[in-house]
């Protein structure tokens, strides 16, 4: 998933899409209704892609939250950020069992819940291929090796 150009803005309703950087700021675009605004320097800015969300053994990125998510409504929309705040923590329980109880609230899961429906629905939930085991990564590089000669390899295995 890449959340690299998703904001929050605070103050600001939605999340925004990072066009333009500027000299005094950038230029972001609303998700909501499509409108440019300019942010300052001195506006309070979220990347969602450096947001974490406590659990008990550490933090875990919004991406993998998000991924959790999908994989659990098979990539469609979840339920609405308006739901009451004990049905949004028992939903989030089950997205995220080891999430910190204490220092995760229903506000925080209302703007996840509201950020992935928001997310999946202008098709920007983009999820990245499966990683390469680490026993698989020699054996393709090998591969991709064999097939790639250099005109120095090839003189070299003349050679041989």
């Amino acid at each position: 998933m890449s959340l690299e150009k998703i904001l929050s803005i605070s103050g600001k309703p939605g999340l925004y899409v990072l066009k333009v950087q500027t000299r005094t700021g950038f230029v972001a675009e609303s998700l909501l209704d499509g409108k440019k605004i300019t942010v300052s320097l001195k506006s309070n800015v979220s990347l969602l892609s450096e947001i974490s969300i406590y659990t008990y053994e550490g933090e875990k990125p919004l991406a993998e939250i998000m991924q959790n998510i999908a994989n659990k409504e098979n990539n469609g929309q979840t339920i609405s950020h308006k739901e009451d705040n004990a049905t949004l923590l028992s939903y989030f329980r089950e997205v995220l069992p080891e999430y910190d109880e204490e220092r995760v609230y229903a506000s925080d899961v209302k703007k996840i819940i509201n950020w992935y429906n928001m997310l999946q629905e202008k098709g920007l939930l983009v999820f990245d291929a499966p990683a390469v085991s680490e026993e698989a990564a020699p054996v393709a590089e090998e591969v991709v090796a064999e097939k790639v000669k250099t005109p120095a390899k090839k003189a070299k295995a003349k050679k041989e």
